[in-house]
C-alpha cells in the first residue's frame, strides 16, 4: 500500500511513519511525503476546525490519484479560551516558528497559576481516496503549560507541554513514550482502526 501523508514537516513525518509501520507490521506499506510526490504547491488551510483543515489537504492530494491522510493539530490552552488552536503553527505570525510561538504562549500566560494552565494537544486526521471516500478521526492528549521550556526533543510546543503521566514534558520523553500517549499517536491508531473497518 502506498500512502501519502500530506506534509513536509520532518518531525511529523518521522512520528507518522514509525506509528503506521508498527500498526501495519508485516504488511507492505510505503509512506510518502508531499516532497516525495513532487507536490510543492501551498495548500490553503482556511477551514474552521482541525477536521476541515485536514480534509482540505487530504482531498487535494487524493485528487491527484493517491490514497492520502493529512492531519491538522494544535495546542488548546484553557486559560487562553482554546488558543492557539487551529492557528498553532502560525500563532506568532509566521508559519512554523516554534521558538516565537512558544514565547507568545508564555507571554500570554504570564501570571496564570499552575492549576489554571491546563491544556491539550488535539489532532484530527482525515483520510481521502481517489474515488471520493473520506473520513476523519480525532484524539487529544491532556497536560499543562509550564512557565519555561524543558527538554530538547520533540518539536513545536512539546518543551512547554507537561504530562502528569510521565512527570515531564513531551520534549523530555523518548519517541516511544511520546507516541504511546500523544494526540497524533492516538489519532493515527484510530485512523488505522477505521480504515480497516471500512475496508478501503
Amino acid at each position: 500500500m502506498r500512502l501519502v501523508f500530506a506534509s513536509n514537516n520532518a518531525g511529523k513525518i518521522r512520528e507518522v511513519a514509525k506509528i503506521l509501520n508498527e500498526c501495519f507490521e508485516g504488511e507492505n506499506i510505503e509512506i510518502l511525503s508531499l516532497k516525495d510526490i513532487a507536490f510543492f504547491e501551498d495548500i490553503v488551510e482556511d477551514g474552521n476546525s482541525f477536521e476541515e483543515n485536514a480534509l482540505i489537504k487530504a482531498r487535494t492530494i487524493a485528487r491527484l490519484g493517491y490514497l492520502c491522510i493529512a492531519d491538522d493539530s494544535g495546542l488548546e490552552v484553557d486559560a487562553l479560551d482554546g488558543a492557539p488552536g487551529i492557528y498553532s503553527a502560525r500563532y506568532s505570525g509566521g508559519h512554523g516558528n516554534d521558538a516565537e510561538n512558544n514565547l507568545l504562549v508564555l507571554k500570554n500566560l504570564a501570571g496564570v497559576p499552575d492549576e489554571k494552565r491546563t491544556a491539550r494537544f488535539t489532532c484530527a486526521i482525515a483520510c481521502a481516496t481517489p474515488n471520493g471516500e473520506e473520513f476523519t478521526v480525532r484524539a487529544s492528549c491532556e497536560g499543562r503549560i509550564l512557565h519555561a521550556e524543558e527538554g530538547s526533543g520533540g518539536f513545536g510546543y512539546d518543551p512547554l507541554f507537561y504530562v502528569e503521566e510521565y512527570g515531564k514534558t513531551l520534549a523530555s520523553v523518548t519517541p516511544e513514550e511520546k507516541n504511546a500517549i500523544s494526540h497524533r499517536g492516538k489519532a493515527l491508531r484510530a485512523f488505522v482502526e477505521e480504515y480497516r473497518k471500512r475496508g478501503i
